[in-house]
């Protein structure tokens, strides 16, 4: 089985490894002084690249949820991971109608966990969109650069 692979560079290992643990709902499969990896199969994995970021590179990274029941999952370990979440019900992100949470890691990386309702045929649609969300033409929502949010600001950080 393949087995999609993210490496994020971290200012505090047991901080992170805190967060990351209650986020995962999973301890690490190996821990080392300076290093540490969790070796998760579930969730797989849905990769997205647009071209509605200033910055290149990495946007953000994210869970997709099938069910109701497992985007409050992934909203549970959020709580246990202690950071601000911001709540978006409904909102019109990324050519989707979706429920989703945002939480911003110690790192400043933002993590969206999130639920397609419905799809809708644009990318976001201003009038309907969460004050932040994707589309909202609020320069502090999803489509800005994730390295200018804060946690506690906007609803997220990047696109879907």
């Amino acid at each position: 089985m393949k087995r999609f692979h993210v490496h994020v560079a971290v200012k505090d290992l047991q901080d992170s490894i805190r967060f990351y643990s209650a986020m995962f709902g999973a301890e690490p499969a190996v821990v080392k002084p300076d290093y540490a990896k969790w070796m998760l199969d579930d969730p797989r994995i849905n990769f997205a690249i647009s071209q509605r970021s200033p910055t290149i590179g990495v946007n953000h990274l994210g869970f997709q949820a099938e069910t109701e029941a497992e985007l409050e999952g992934i909203h549970a370990n959020l709580q246990r991971a202690d950071g601000t979440i911001v709540a978006e019900t409904g909102v019109h992100c990324c050519y989707a109608k979706s429920d989703k949470y945002w939480v911003t890691d110690p790192q400043g990386i933002a993590w969206e966990s999130f639920r397609s309702l419905d799809s809708i045929p644009v990318f976001g649609e201003e009038a309907d969109a969460a004050p932040g969300a994707c589309g909202s033409g609020d320069a502090g929502g999803c489509c800005a650069d994730a390295r200018e949010q804060k946690a506690a600001s906007t609803c997220c950080a990047a696109t879907a």
